[in-house]
């Protein structure tokens, strides 16, 4: 009797023990993207549905740009042109800056399309200050987002967000570049962003060989870095687009208007607050800024919930924590913070000066 009690418990724990190894086999956006799933289903069959099928085309609509991304950072790696794409910001962070802040704002790059070109930078070796310009510039505006801004706000309003973009990027890349400079950021990304090392001396000294399906040995390289840096991108932009899923369905935008109201005298900095946690999407933000400002909200509060959403929507966010260790990542939040209230105030005052 005793035997076979000891046997069903040696059976019941060898299984928690197997379930335990699948788990930790799975990486942590993995296990919580089934988490989250299999907490919905239980209480909410339709919404974990819901959320499914909002993840798989927000998936779907990003693909292009996270195969494309990858298959370049491959690319530049095996082929041993990173090296040549790090040397080009070599001894120019200035212009470097302009041109990333620049870009960025005019690019057609989405908060979430940008991540894996981002990854890709780095991984390639270009320093922190410029990349991290683009990455605050990009998500605030592109050519679709312009004209639907013009549309739904105004082309006053519309303008003034690309060149707060430009100048959010600028003030990024440069306080940036300062803050390098002391020693701060070194080794603040994480393995997946961090460039590839030489193995045959300085960078000038190497040879790029752009036929890499002519060597078995470049191809096996391509193949192991496309596989690394797609997985690793694809399940944490998963889990961000799961959450946003969720932020769509239960955060009320009647909540979101009280508080950024012009009846509260502190809506200004409390657009840049509520803007940097808990941003859905810019398109999204359009008609329910639209109503604030019919209600009388200022154009300014308004500017100030869009840059600061845009810059750290979830998705992007998410996807900045994969590359970024936490010291950069609390940069890159108070860029976000900063750069929108600094841009918010700015707008009010310009507003105060020709009323």
């Amino acid at each position: 009797m005793n035997s076979s009690k000891t046997t069903a418990n040696q059976s019941n724990i060898s299984v928690f023990q197997g379930i335990f190894l699948s788990l930790k086999r799975l990486s942590a956006p993995v296990v919580m993207i089934l988490g989250i799933l299999g907490t919905i289903a239980a209480f909410n069959l339709d919404q974990a549905a819901t959320s499914i099928e909002f993840t798989l085309e927000a998936l779907l609509s990003i693909l292009p740009f996270l195969i494309l991304s990858v298959v370049i950072a491959a690319g530049l790696k095996a082929s041993g042109a990173d090296q040549i794409v790090a040397k080009a910001f070599e001894g120019r962070p200035v212009y470097a800056i302009a041109i990333a802040s620049l870009f960025g704002a005019l690019s057609p790059f989405c908060s979430c399309g940008v991540v894996p070109l981002v990854a890709g930078l780095l991984a390639a070796g270009v320093p922190i200050a410029p990349v991290l310009a683009f990455t605050i510039a990009s998500p605030i505006m592109d050519p679709e987002m312009f004209i639907l801004t013009a549309a739904g706000l105004g082309l006053e309003l519309a303008v003034v967000k690309t060149i707060a973009a430009i100048m959010m990027g600028l003030f990024t890349g440069y306080t940036t570049l300062l803050i390098s400079r002391t020693g701060y950021l070194n080794d603040a990304l994480k393995t997946i962003a961090k460039p590839t090392c030489s193995s045959g001396g300085p960078a000038e000294t190497q040879k790029v060989y752009w036929r890499i399906w002519r060597d078995k040995d470049r191809m096996q390289n391509f193949w192991r870095q496309a596989g690394t840096s797609g997985w690793f991108l694809g399940k944490w932009i998963t889990f961000a687009f799961l959450l946003e899923s969720l932020m769509v369905a239960y955060i009320p935008g009647d909540l979101v208007a009280a508080w950024l109201g012009d009846n509260n005298p502190y809506a200004l900095p409390l657009a840049m607050v509520v803007g940097v946690p808990a941003y859905l999407n810019g398109y999204a933000a359009i008609p329910l800024v639209r109503g604030l400002l019919d209600l009388g909200m200022s154009p300014a509060t308004g500017l100030t919930f869009l840059l600061a959403g845009s810059v750290t929507s979830i998705p992007a966010a998410i996807a900045i924590w994969t590359l970024a260790k936490p010291r950069l990542f609390a940069l890159y939040l108070g860029f976000a913070a900063t750069g929108s209230l600094l841009s918010g105030f700015s707008y009010l005052m310009w507003l105060s000066l020709i009323s």
